[in-house]
């Protein structure tokens, strides 16, 4: 079929093939434990069916609505007389309904705690887990769904006495994404939600997308949130991501966007949340009970006492989930705290005055209060850090404004200043903050049988704060920087200089070494960025080597001056050696991460290219490579980025523009991606090698399917010889094609698309099987043939006539050996073809697999994405599937045709990335271009009176090459049809006046006779006989 591939081909592409999988493989597989723990029911869930009106039942036939309950609690709510709060759970992409049952359980165990003064009511929605994150049609038939949900939940409580006006929604995975398009809805009513907490929601843009209906439903809900924020003013909204371990959605997709600067709105990723402090994947994220805990405590929090149901002060909602969500103070919320508290002088009073303090508690009688007096460390110290690990939640440092006695009667309280760690609660105060204070007081109160330990110190911010830059991005771990901590402290804070991009990424060893002591504390390490919620924490013992993964979820943004820090939270005779490392495996991984979902447009990008490779190398020497080394000689990127590059940097200019609106083409994605941080011209470079390296090796993994595919069909069938020229089209084929369109109309675009995909498959497979044989016919191998002949008959062999004519077997009949390259060519050329379709498949499954799983409502799909773009593959490749090279290499069109794809190459990489489905309708402009080509060529020939078949001419059997060839197939023909014809010889009639023939044998080069004229007769009595 070809030369094989180069090695050096070989090598690159593996080469860059196996960067991928490194890739590929650090954010699939390398990422910290799950740490969660699972949510348990103590009772049967069950899940209460409630009646919807028969119009919306009508309307929406696939959906449901649920009430969540158990035991005795679901019993009672069978008559549905709620008096609770509403909450609407929204599943994502496939997801159960049931998934509400982890809220909804620990709402009940902490609504029995209470006895019920308060209590939730869960509600849930069954979208008959579509994937309406790969296909958006029905995103919006969910949103309509969902508001007369909330309509019908709010019925519910129309007579009760504390009736709510206003559902707060939990939705999870494009369940939140469903509840934000609510507001986009013309009839709803922005009041019906105050509260909204998405769990890895896509909010910016779609993980995949595979169609135009996703990103406009996307674009749609997006600009309405900026565009009419005051529709919004009034909605709090929680984000909550799930960390590296979510490799479905990478949590900078879950940030608000431009929500930021908004009072009500918050990002948080999981890993930074306050006693969860772990990072969940994509489902764990419904289930994990750490972070479910957190979500029931905030809602509890949220009540208001007077009107028993979510409070409607925005200000309030945002103080309670930055409480439970952001920084926590070991202490339960208070809305007003108050500040001055009262001191119990008849305690014992010890006065500290050096400047680091430790004291271990165990099985205390007597509380005590310990004052540090702040006059003399004001001169020397700026900041007072202080560590104390009982995780209890009572008020433990104060602040005294009294400078004269030995007491303090009255304190401010500074616990709400404190913030909770995994082992500790930490506090550090700047001392010029709080000029007022004479002394800070810490209590320690009376207790029996627990043990734990307060520390505390004064010290200077500079003699604390280190700066460590970290090496550079092409360093590939063979540099380190490091640092040494010598100085004994409770606190160390390490700046990452120049750590903001998303593609860096760091392995950061910290080796601590502590002096022996019993019982002594772990260290707690924090990797703290001020620009967005996405704090990681480790806990190591001492001493100890420890490493940590830093890389980043949402680039630092151009206006933020604030730095990543390292804290490093101690004990005081530990010390500590930093080094950091670019790992880079882990940026390769954070190119996947973010750009992982675009490399099937490089792909598609790669094989036209080297489509055209393939057509200007036919026209040039009549010949076609094959794919693979097309793919090598053609498939550049200095071909396509730069161009791309020039016009993302002519856009610029208004100008230009100008020009770009008035010829109404949309935006670039690289300008789009260059709005969220996420575009440099390198990584579209190594995404394009990604792209070559994965068509490269699924070239030559899809050419040994077809040879093993070819080799079962021949098992099974015969070989029917090598297709003739023949008419493009046919009353068959049109037929053929039209039902298809007839099928892509009424039922989906996707299925008529798989059809024909098959259909081709099929006749690929069928052509390489006869190539295959008819080239085993033409490359026998003529000594193998003489030294059968030698043992079959030796009298035959020395006969010179004889071996004359064995010899000259192996040159084959010019015009048979030119048939079969011209077969070829074409086989080569449609290999090409359906690589390029089996992507194009691969990117409409989704809508197929919706409109399979929903065929028991509408066997039409609508809307269908794939419809218009079906209808142009079905009638194209009904035509292509049938052409062949013969003519087209010849022709003037050809040449026209063969500049067509680096165009079309570039398009792909300049509107797909962030556009998938765009990449399968510019490939099939391709084709579309192929079938004009085909057309014209064929109503060329037709004009000029020329037959559509070549004129077959007769060899004559007088030479006796063409007679040995000629009984040379004649035995392969039999052969395959598992007919011997050596059992013929012994019916035929011999004279013996004249030379035997050259007997017949099994191997077909040592098939000929030395006179077929005057054996023919023979062999036509014999097959009539």
């Amino acid at each position: 079929m070809g030369r094989s591939p180069g090695v050096a081909a070989a090598l690159f592409y593996g080469a860059v093939a196996a960067l991928a999988l490194l890739g590929v493989r650090d954010v699939l597989f390398l990422y910290e434990e799950n740490r969660c723990s699972m949510t348990y029911m103590y009772e049967y869930p069950e899940y209460l069916k409630i009646k919807l009106p028969k119009k919306i039942s009508r309307l929406f036939p696939a959906y449901e609505l649920y009430l969540y309950g158990e035991g005795n609690y679901a019993e009672e709510n069978k008559n549905l007389l709620l008096t609770g709060i509403p909450v609407l759970f929204l599943p994502g992409n496939a997801g159960s309904y049931k998934q509400v049952r982890s809220l909804g359980s620990i709402a009940l165990r902490k609504a029995e705690d209470i006895d019920f003064k308060y209590h939730f009511n869960f509600f849930t929605v069954n979208f008959n887990e579509e994937l309406v994150a790969l296909y958006g049609g029905s995103l919006q038939r969910q949103t309509r769904f969902v508001h007369e949900c909330i309509k019908v939940i709010l019925k519910l409580y129309k007579d009760q006495e504390f009736a709510p006006s206003s559902v707060a929604i939990v939705g999870h995975s494009m369940g939140g994404l469903v509840a934000r398009a609510l507001l986009t809805l013309k009839n709803f009513k922005p009041e019906f939600i105050n509260l909204l907490i998405t769990q890895a929601t896509p909010h910016v843009a779609p993980v995949m997308p595979l169609d135009k209906y996703l990103t406009d439903f996307y674009t749609a809900v997006n600009k309405h949130w900026i565009l009419k924020a005051q529709d919004v003013r009034n909605l709090t909204t929680l984000s909550v991501a799930g960390g590296f371990r979510d490799y479905q959605v990478r949590s900078g997709l879950a940030f608000l966007p431009r929500l930021s600067q908004r009072s009500s709105a918050l990002f948080v990723v999981s890993s930074a949340v306050p006693r969860t402090w772990a990072s969940t994947d994509h489902l764990s994220i419904v289930w994990c009970k750490e972070l479910v805990l957190a979500t029931i405590r905030a809602f509890f929090d949220l009540i208001d006492e007077t009107t028993k149901q979510i409070t409607e002060d925005p200000k309030k909602r945002m103080l309670v989930l930055n409480h439970h969500f952001v920084r926590h103070p070991a202490k339960f919320f208070e809305e007003d705290p108050e500040t001055l508290t009262e001191l119990k002088g008849t305690l014992i009073w010890i006065k500290i005055k050096s400047s680091k303090w430790t004291y271990t508690v165990y099985n205390e009688s007597d509380g005590k209060y310990f004052m540090f007096p702040l006059s003399n460390h004001r001169k020397t110290y700026s900041h007072v850090h202080c560590q104390n690990s009982m995780l209890d939640t009572s008020s433990w440092i104060y602040g005294c404004l009294n400078s004269s006695s030995s007491v303090c009667l009255e304190g401010f309280d500074l616990s709400q200043k404190a913030e909770l760690l995994p082992t500790v609660k930490v506090v550090t105060l700047k001392l010029q903050e709080y000029p007022s204070f004479s002394n800070l007081v810490i209590y320690v109160p009376a207790i029996n049988g627990n043990k734990f330990t307060l520390d505390c110190e004064f010290f200077k911010e500079d003699s604390r704060t280190v700066q460590l830059p970290v090496t550079h991005l092409f360093s590939f771990g063979l540099s380190s920087s490091k640092i040494v901590l010598n100085s004994s402290g409770l606190i160390y804070n390490v700046q990452l200089q120049h750590f903001c991009q998303i593609y860096q990424a760091f392995k950061i060893y910290i080796e601590s070494h502590c002096h022996p002591h019993k019982g002594r504390k772990t260290s707690v390490y924090r990797l703290h960025l001020p620009w967005s919620h996405e704090d990681s924490i480790s806990v190591s013992k001492v001493p100890s080597f420890t490493e940590i993964s830093a890389k980043l979820h949402i680039a630092q943004p151009e206006n933020d001056s604030t730095v990543a820090v390292l804290n490093i939270y101690s004990s005081f005779d530990c010390q500590y050696e930093v080094t950091i490392k670019t790992s880079f495996s882990q940026v390769l991984g954070q190119v996947i991460r973010f750009h992982g979902g675009s490399l099937p447009v490089y792909v598609v990008s790669n094989m036209l290219l080297a489509y055209g490779g393939q057509l200007s190398t036919l026209i040039s020497t009549g010949q076609c490579s094959d794919f693979v080394l097309a793919l090598a000689r053609t498939a550049k990127p200095y071909k396509v980025d730069p161009i791309v590059n020039v016009v993302k940097f002519l856009l610029g200019f208004n100008w230009f523009k100008d020009i770009w609106n008035v010829l109404f083409l949309p935006e670039l994605d690289a300008v789009l991606l260059n709005k969220q941080d996420m575009w440099v011209p390198l990584v579209s470079l190594i995404l394009f090698l990604f792209g070559t390296g994965i068509a490269y090796w699924g070239g030559l993994l899809f050419s040994s399917s077809l040879r093993l595919f070819s080799s079962l069909w021949l098992s099974l069938t015969r070989p029917s010889g090598l297709p003739k020229d023949s008419k493009l089209m046919t009353p068959r084929r049109a037929f053929m094609a039209i039902l298809l369109v007839f099928v892509s109309c009424t039922t989906c675009g996707a299925f008529a698309v798989l059809i024909t995909y098959l259909y081709y498959m099929f006749k690929v497979i069928k052509l390489h099987s006869n190539v295959r044989i008819e080239q085993n016919v033409l490359n026998m191998d003529p000594k193998h043939a003489k030294e059968t002949s030698d043992n079959s008959n030796k009298e035959t062999v020395k006969n010179c006539d004889s071996t004359e004519t064995i010899t000259k077997a192996a040159a084959a009949s010019p015009t048979t050996s030119r048939a079969i390259d011209n077969v070829v060519n074409s086989l080569k050329m449609h290999i090409t073809i359906i690589n390029l379709l089996t992507w194009i498949v691969l990117l409409s499954l989704p809508s197929l697999i919706y409109w399979f799983k929903n065929l028991r409502y509408n066997i039409r799909l609508d809307p269908d994405p794939c419809r218009t773009m079906a209808i142009i593959l079905v009638s194209t490749l009904g035509i292509l599937m049938n052409s062949s090279t013969t003519k087209v290499k010849s022709s003037k069109l050809s040449k026209i045709a063969a500049q067509l794809p680096l165009p079309l190459s570039v398009a792909v990489v300049a509107f797909g990335p962030m556009h998938l489905y765009r990449s399968a309708h510019l490939s099939s402009m391709w084709k579309v271009a192929l079938l004009v080509l085909c057309t014209m060529l064929t109503l060329r020939e037709l004009a000029k009176g020329a037959p559509l078949r070549p004129e077959e001419k007769w060899k004559p059997l007088d030479n006796p090459r063409n007679r040995d060839l000629f009984f040379r197939t004649l035995q392969a023909y039999f052969s395959g049809r598992g007919l011997d014809l050596r059992k013929f010889l012994d019916t035929f009639s011999m004279n013996n006046d004249r030379p035997r023939p050259v007997a017949i044998y099994s191997d077909p080069t040592a098939s000929a006779f030395a006179d077929y004229e005057e054996k023919k007769k023979i062999f036509q009595n014999y097959f009539k006989g």
